[in-house]
């Protein structure tokens, strides 16, 4: 039988539709693929950072990048033990409001309808589902796109927040959900493994580093700078003892050195930054590595430390203990020097400072200008 033209035509034009159905499929497979190797070298870059903060960062620009928003903030507890998810201080594209709350109860309403959700709720959902106190109110403020709750083992561990999308479509297809759904899942797992390994290595009373944990970052800072072969890097450390400490516990007893401890250990703290780490050295001891920090920058951060220190008036059972500091400083010198040896270089500036009078900071004499 003969084809007439416009059967033709038809054919022709199926023949296209189905090139265009195969064509769209397999873009949608390549996409699927491509996805799928990205959510696998997500998993291998988070499960290559244990430090809690650089985790935070590392998952921030992930789903800002992935997801292509405009800002990202993650909710986590600041303790396992703790009732509170809180405003992680790294977050992007968010203004913040001074007197908000970015502080929420783990038995919340809002925490309970996240933990309903695998893939997440946008804010119109929550208002029709919960009632919207000050707390969602401060929460909705920030003109978040997106709520996304963070599970590991079935326990919601915080949730994350997630600004305007970059394209003009403000909803998140149900692929874009399954995409939050994945990246969500393997950020807690990371933050999970982060936060054990944070109760692990940390002093419980002081809640800096231990020790041993210390150590362990110190040698592979060192390898790292000794294997980069470019001088450009360096680090110092400081090593710190309350002066007369003894006294304190004999006049206020244990209790009272407890505190003294702990109120140290927060000046200690307030004045380093999140790339430096600080530890509890032994009894009252601590010891800070200063990463990327000349020998002078370092003697600025000890001296800042030593002048909180002696500022600080500690209150005991109504008894105001003034205590002061003595502080030995050492900075790495290039010719591939040993944990144990920058530390000891320390230790001995630390013992020149009590033996001239206490209260002082010294500077290891390798690191001394040459006359």
């Amino acid at each position: 039988m003969k084809t007439t033209p416009n059967e033709k035509l038809l054919k022709k034009a199926l023949h296209s539709c189905n090139n265009k159905k195969y064509a769209d499929k397999i873009l949608h497979q390549e996409k699927e693929i491509f996805d799928l190797k990205q959510l696998l070298q997500i998993s291998k870059s988070l499960n290559s950072v244990l430090e809690f903060d650089r985790l935070i960062e590392a998952i921030l620009y992930i789903v800002m990048a992935q997801l292509k928003t405009l800002g990202a903030a993650i909710f986590t507890k600041k303790s396992f033990d703790d009732n509170l998810f809180v405003l992680n201080r790294d977050h992007y594209g968010f203004d913040i409001i001074r007197d908000a709350q970015y502080s929420i109860n783990v038995d919340h309403p809002l925490i309970n309808f996240l933990d309903k959700s695998d893939s997440g709720c946008t804010p119109d959902e929550i208002s029709k589902n919960i009632k919207t106190d000050k707390i969602v109110k401060d929460l909705f403020s920030l003109s978040p796109s997106f709520f996304v709750p963070l599970k590991a083992k079935n326990r919601m561990i915080g949730f994350l927040l997630l600004g305007e999308k970059m394209e003009s479509s403000h909803q998140f297809t149900d692929y874009e959900k399954n995409i939050i759904e994945n990246i969500a899942s393997l950020a807690a797992i990371a933050i999970n493994n982060s936060q054990l390994l944070e109760m692990t290595t940390t002093d419980i009373m002081t809640h800096l580093k231990l020790k041993h944990y210390f150590f362990t970052l110190l040698m592979e800072h060192l390898y790292t700078i000794n294997s980069s072969g470019e001088k450009k890097e360096t680090l110092s450390i400081l090593m710190i003892d309350i002066d007369f400490f003894k006294n304190i516990n004999d006049t206020y007893g244990h209790a009272a050195g407890d505190i003294v401890l702990e109120e140290v250990a927060k000046i200690i703290k307030s004045c380093t930054r999140n790339a430096d780490t600080a530890a509890r050295y032994g009894g009252e001891e601590f010891i800070v590595m200063l990463n990327n920090t000349s020998a002078s920058a370092a003697m600025a951060v000890a001296e800042r430390i030593r002048k909180s220190v002696e500022e600080k008036s500690i209150m005991y059972d109504g008894k105001k203990i003034n205590v002061t500091i003595s502080i030995g400083v050492s900075s790495y010198n290039f010719d591939l020097e040993s944990a144990k040896s920058i530390v000891e270089r320390a230790d001995k500036a630390l013992y020149e400072s009590k033996q001239n009078g206490r209260n002082r900071v010294t500077l290891s004499k390798n690191n001394l200008p040459k006359a």
